[in-house]
């Protein structure tokens, strides 16, 4: 793991980049380097030492002839098959990291060579000899990367307030919006104005005498047979021995959940060796429903491990949040950043490499609103015919939520599911156009959770949260050849509630984890709200101070909300965090 940034154009020099190296010295902490292959470009790497952790496999990596050079952040999972063909081309390695080989595909291949590349990646690899750039995302954006440009200058960075430093950028108040409805500012975009994400699958070759301006290009997964369980599970069981691997220590999220329990269940049932684990555990008062900690020491029984849990209260989340507020790069609606960020300060001590179940719920199904769905799915006619009847009925905010939710398309329904109140129409519309409409109806909206809330949430907070501490995330579910498989299943029943992963689950004798009710991650917010003591107070006083500050640029609603925000604790305690978060990001930023 690591962090890239690039200038090309006007403003390209040794000190900007060097100030953009030291925003996020975090990300590679092992091993920093910058330089400018011509003049008008510099680069800049820090490097998180990973698979060969010597000298020699430090960043920029040079071809052995001089003339061109990588710098990246990633892990490229089929990186020994690869190895193998170029081998057999007459390539010599001097290395065993996984960059030599990165470095030798695109130089051998150009951007046909990016498609070969099966892993978590960003990249930018420079040709001297025609002065050209290639500059990739992985399909699934699981490390990110972000752009400001003009007709002059092209900005490149893996963290966007590292660019936020030189551009010095305004906040971008129309993503209020979005992100009071979908936890995130729009897909591509950041709270600063003029920084942009690179979109995940997305890749390009910039030449020196061009504009600045790319292309996306889909790589397309190889058809194959219709998978079955069996197939599953073989392809799980390889999966987890590939991506388990590395040359420094490796643990484990432990939820005591479906998704990583069953990870570490086919690592320990494969190896015999024990790893630490990490887990959450809320204060004894709220254990009940927030139980991660004592199913992770239940499963521990089966399965040992080295489990760590990290205690999390209102005095603990005082105590860091000021910290954790620091190492925000782009603040998400969701608590699960907070107790991932902690997650990796413990983790730290030990291991530099952490296994999560992170994809699991997006492909296979795994949320509420893919049940919700489902059910609207097989009753939509009766369910719009009697939607006024049945919304009277007095049955509790879930209810509430499903009943307002429905709409004559599918799309606005499963939107309204997804948002924390249903969506504007104008929103939903811009929305829209992300749904695969060649996909049957169900698989389209798992797909929307893959480019979307995958990409925007999970994995953006996991990789935040975890480089903040210097810690490699990984995601097993989201492995190529899963992909792959999943891209294949025509049956949708296969793809309802994760069936195939609790089946795997009862297999191996953990049918009280298949069985256990799902838990969102995240603080028992709702817990603490009803307390009405400090943790209430300080959300609130946040929250009004920035409605009084920005509050002409919030949307109708959101503005309702954060002028009184005691008046809605009981039915949106999930979006008086999210306020609190953006309220105190921006207050930090001096937005």
């Amino acid at each position: 793991m690591c962090g890239i940034h690039l200038i090309w154009g006007k403003g390209a020099n040794e000190e900007a980049i060097n100030s953009m190296l030291q925003q996020s010295q975090h990300r590679g902490p092992d091993q920093q380097a910058s330089l400018s292959p011509w003049p008008g470009l510099w680069i800049g790497v820090s490097r998180l030492k990973i698979l060969h952790t010597g000298v020699e496999a430090d960043q920029p990596f040079w071809a052995p002839d001089g003339a061109s050079l990588l710098i990246w952040n990633g892990e490229l999972y089929n990186y020994k098959a690869l190895k193998n063909i170029l081998a057999k081309m007459g390539i010599i390695f001097i290395t065993k990291s996984d960059t030599e080989v990165v470095l030798h595909v695109l130089r051998v291949f150009g951007t046909k060579g990016v498609e070969q590349l099966q892993g978590m990646f960003v990249l930018i690899f420079v040709d001297l000899r025609d002065k050209s750039l290639i500059v990739a995302r992985d399909g699934n954006g699981e490390k990110p990367l972000y752009y400001a440009q003009n007709p002059d200058t092209l900005i490149l960075s893996s963290e966007c307030r590292s660019i936020q430093e030189l551009k010095s950028s305004k906040v971008d108040s129309k993503h209020f919006e979005n992100y009071f409805y979908l936890r995130a500012p729009h897909l591509g975009n950041t709270f600063f104005k003029g920084i942009h994400e690179w979109k995940p699958e997305r890749y390009s070759k910039i030449l020196s005498h061009s504009a600045f301006r790319w292309d996306k290009i889909s790589i397309k997964a190889k058809p194959s047979a219709e998978p079955i369980f069996d197939s599953f599970k073989t392809t799980l069981n390889e999966v987890v021995l590939n991506q388990f691997r590395a040359d420094v220590p490796v643990g484990v999220q432990l939820s005591g959940g479906a998704d990583s329990s069953l990870l570490y269940a086919i690592w320990y049932k494969e190896t015999g060796i024990p790893l630490p684990t990490y887990t959450i555990q809320t204060e004894e008062k709220y254990r009940k429903k927030y139980a991660d900690g004592v199913a992770a020491r239940r499963f521990t029984e089966k399965c040992p491990s080295f489990n760590h849990q990290i205690t999390i209260n209102q005095k603990t989340f005082w105590e860091n949040w000021d910290e954790y507020l620091k190492s925000v790069d782009l603040p998400i609606g969701d608590s699960a950043g907070f107790l991932t960020w902690m997650i990796g300060g413990e983790a730290r001590k030990s291991v530099k490499v952490l296994i999560s179940g992170a994809g699991a719920d997006e492909l296979w199904g795994g949320y509420q609103r893919h049940k919700a769905f489902d059910i609207y799915q097989k009753h939509k006619e009766l369910l719009l015919r009697f939607q006024g009847i049945l919304g009277n009925i007095p049955l509790g905010r879930s209810y509430q939520k499903f009943i307002s939710a429905i709409d004559p398309s599918p799309q606005k329904t499963f939107l309204n599911f997804s948002g924390l109140e249903n969506l504007p129409d104008d929103l939903a519309e811009d929305h829209s156009r992300i749904f695969n409409k060649n996909l049957p109806e169900y698989t389209q909206m798992l797909d929307f959770d893959r480019q979307v809330y995958l990409v925007q949430d999970v994995l953006k907070i996991q990789d935040n949260a975890l480089m903040a501490h210097s810690i490699e995330g990984r995601s097993p579910y989201l492995d190529a050849s899963m992909l792959a498989l999943w891209k294949n299943v025509k049956n949708e029943n296969s793809l309802k509630g994760k069936p195939w992963i609790k089946q795997y689950l009862n297999e191996l004798e953990l049918n009280w984890i298949s069985e256990r009710k799902k838990m969102g991650f995240g603080l028992p917010l709702k817990e603490w709200f009803a307390e009405n003591g400090e943790f209430a107070s300080r959300v609130f006083n946040s929250i009004t101070a920035f409605e009084k500050s920005h509050g002409e640029y919030f949307p109708e609603r959101m503005r309702e909300i954060s002028s009184r925000p005691e008046l809605f604790v009981k039915q949106h305690f999930l979006i008086l965090y999210n306020l609190f978060l953006l309220a105190e990001w921006v207050k930090l930023h001096k937005l």
